[in-house]
This record gives C-alpha cells, structure tokens and sequence, in this order.
C-alpha cells in the first residue's frame, strides 16, 4: 500500500485523540490503528519508531493549530496596537480551546518530556520555532511588546489554557475579559 498524507493526518489526528483520552502510557501504535479504524500495523508503516511518531504528532499539531491565512489576511491591515494585540491572542486561544484534543495531546507531550529526553528535544525545537515565528511575526505587524513580553504571554496563555481546559478557577469569568487584563498588565501603554 502505497503511502499518502491524508492516510498520515488521520493517523495523526487518530494519535493526538489517544494521546489527549489515555495519555502517554496508552499511545501505541495498535491504539491509533484502534482509533482510526485501520487495519493493525498500519500505524507503524508511517511511524516506524516512537520518535517519528512523537514528531508526526508534534507536526500535526502545528498544522491544526496554526493561524488560517484568512485570518492574518484580515488583521493584516488593522492599525498595530494593544487592541489588536489582544484580538490576536483571542485568536490563539480560540483555536486552541476549540482543539481541546490537540492541546490536551500537547500538554501530555509537555508533561512526558520532562520523563524523555527524546520528546524534549522534538518537542523543544518546535516549541523555539514557534516562539521566533510569534516574536517575528510580532516585530513584522508592527505590534507592541518584543521577546519578553512573547514569552510572558506564552506563559499566561498555557497557564489559562491548562485551567480553562481542567479545573477552572472561576469558570464564570469570560475569557475574553481575561485576556484583555493579560494585554493591560503585560504590555505598556504606547
């Protein structure tokens, strides 16, 4: 059987569903094979190794979380400020809420690279790579804040991710409210 990449993303995807529902320990390949509805051992015809397949789950979650072109596209024009700063991590934390599998599956990943090393590194390198493309794309639209402000954002948002996805605190105060303190206390004025 010849490979293709909708057969891979379904597998992925099939992956990242294992991942966020049973974790680490319950990722194997004949769990995505179970998942996905495909005959044992195709899994690993695309993953050989659990290395390529933490990478596979790593890329996958990239492409189901990433910015839809229409929405930078959108944004593109608007005057840079606080305002629009905020409108952007709206954004981020839509899709990301509205993905709760895959960021669940990238909280486990997060949690089991502290255990291995070779999910560190996979899971480091995109996460460097994503933190540059955040601070370039910030610097590039003209928007506020440079690379500190980046990274506290970054930790803000996983830390309101991981409690609007869990426990919350007060599940009562909107979202929206709480990211427009963040922009307040995060980022000057001007």
């Amino acid at each position: 059987m010849a490979k293709n990449d909708e057969r891979r993303r379904l597998l992925a995807d099939a992956g990242l569903g294992v991942l966020a529902a049973e974790g680490s320990r319950g990722l194997t390949h004949r769990a995505i094979d179970e998942a996905a509805g495909v005959p044992r051992g195709t899994a690993s015809n695309y993953f050989r190794t659990r290395e390529l397949l933490i990478a596979g789950l790593v890329e996958r979650i990239g492409e189901r979380l990433a910015p839809s072109a229409e929405d930078l596209a959108r944004r593109a024009p608007e005057t840079p400020s606080r305002t629009l700063f905020a409108a952007y991590l709206r954004d981020i934390v839509r899709r990301l809420t509205t993905e709760r599998e895959v960021t669940l599956a990238l909280f486990e990943l997060r949690l089991e690279s502290t255990r291995r090393p070779e999910i560190a590194a996979v899971l480091g390198a995109w996460r460097r790579a994503g933190f540059e493309a955040d601070a370039a794309f910030n610097s590039d639209a003209g928007l506020p804040g440079g690379p500190s402000e980046i990274a506290l954002f970054h930790y803000a948002i996983d830390g309101l991710l991981l409690d609007r996805l869990t426990t919350p605190i007060d599940p009562e105060e909107p979202t929206d409210r709480i990211i427009d303190a963040l922009v307040r206390g995060l980022l000057p004025e001007h």
